[in-house]
């Protein structure tokens, strides 16, 4: 096997696949990246049991070339190695394979040489059936696992809630997360001819995103019993799914409140974020949310080493009983009103003791539930 190969697009490949890769295994071989030079291309890999990462590079980028194949073949070099190496290189890489797997790495006046992996050994990447897929543009998609992965469990008591599940029914995605404190759903129009549900984990969502964080163009999801396959155009990732039942969500939303009000978005952000800072002492960082007149509501918490600190901000419109009181976690409403981007949102309160229902004022499409804390 022998390329030329541009630094810069080298680099950033080895950096992606990197991502999957745990230098603590019992299999020696998945400590290294699958290199696949083909005639028109180079494909790196990296895995380990719950993700595997492809890149491809092709012959051209952007119009220029960066990549020329003078014989084709595979290797699986240490991925600690080889990106520490290429880390400190300049310029154009030329990568040489023997029959023994001798790996020579040249670049300008700079030779190192180390010993590689038979690639025949490496794993296989899971057989997908491509003729049944989910196709979403990459933004629509990073944007939907923003709003929702924040909500999965930390927590490996219950695996199923370390995931997001993901529901695709009649060209609907719904996805949901959910830590049985919180919960983050969210719905959106996708092109797709798969009916099912799946629950993908949280952190390989996450790695989906730094993937593609600056990718236009669109995502193809493919899923299988056991796994399921994002693509772009250059990247896919491999996650296995999560084994399991998905709890039943839909009897957790009210049908009705006792009181609802609207609210400024980017306001009442900022009030909890002030409010947070006095609301470490307690276990559930409590923030107390009281409507004061019907026209106010009032922000605070209080720390009992260092003091109290409140603020009021004018309700927009309020209907139904206008005497609440309720503690909530001051953490868990900073994340779900960072990820709303429409300029009024609605609270439903069924009580101080009920789930607090929060929602764009005109998107149904996107819903928050937070449980109360208790105050004492």
């Amino acid at each position: 096997m022998e390329f030329i190969i541009d630094h810069e697009c080298f680099k950033r490949a080895i950096s992606d696949v990197n991502k999957a890769i745990k230098l603590k295994t019992p299999f020696p071989i998945l400590t290294g990246i699958k290199i696949v030079a083909d005639d028109n291309c180079l494909i790196l890999v990296g895995s380990n049991s719950d993700i595997s990462i492809e890149k491809v590079i092709p012959l051209t980028s952007d119009g220029s070339d960066v990549l020329e194949v003078f014989e084709t073949g595979s290797v699986v070099i240490s991925a600690k190695y080889l990106n520490e190496i290429v880390e400190k290189l300049q310029g154009k890489i030329h990568i040489r394979v023997d029959e023994k797997h001798l790996v020579t790495i040249r670049s300008e006046e700079i030779v190192t040489k180390m010993y590689g992996f038979n690639a025949e050994k490496y794993p296989n990447l899971p057989q997908i059936d491509e003729a049944n897929y989910i196709k979403i543009p990459s933004m629509d998609l990073i944007e939907i696992i923003k709003q929702t992965v924040f909500a999965v469990s930390k927590s490996d008591t219950r695996p199923v809630l370390t995931g997001i599940n993901l529901s695709f029914e009649d060209n609907q995605l719904t996805c949901v997360a959910t830590n049985s404190q919180r919960l983050a759903l969210r719905k959106s129009v996708v092109e797709s001819n798969i009916n099912g549900s799946f629950i993908v984990p949280g952190h390989s969502l996450n790695e989906w995103t730094n993937l593609i964080n600056k990718e236009q163009g669109v995502t193809h999801i493919f899923a299988s019993d056991s796994y399921m396959v994002f693509k772009s155009n250059t990247t896919s990732l491999y996650s296995r799914l999560i084994e399991g039942n998905y709890p039943n969500i839909l009897g957790l939303f009210p049908n009705k409140s006792k009181t609802t009000i609207t609210l400024n978005t980017r306001k009442l952000l900022e009030g909890i974020d002030r409010a947070s800072l006095f609301a470490s002492e307690w276990r559930n960082n409590n923030v107390h949310l009281e409507i004061k007149d019907g026209t106010k509501i009032r922000i605070s918490s209080n720390s009992s080493q260092i003091g109290t600190i409140e603020e009021t901000q004018t309700i927009k419109a309020l209907s139904g009983e206008n005497n609440l009181s309720i503690s909530l976690d001051g953490t868990f409403l900073i994340d779900a009103l960072k990820e709303i981007k429409d300029e009024e949102i609605r609270l439903s309160f069924g009580g101080s003791m009920r789930a607090v229902l929060i929602e764009p004022l005109d998107n149904s499409s996107y819903l928050h539930l937070i449980s109360p804390v208790r105050s004492y």
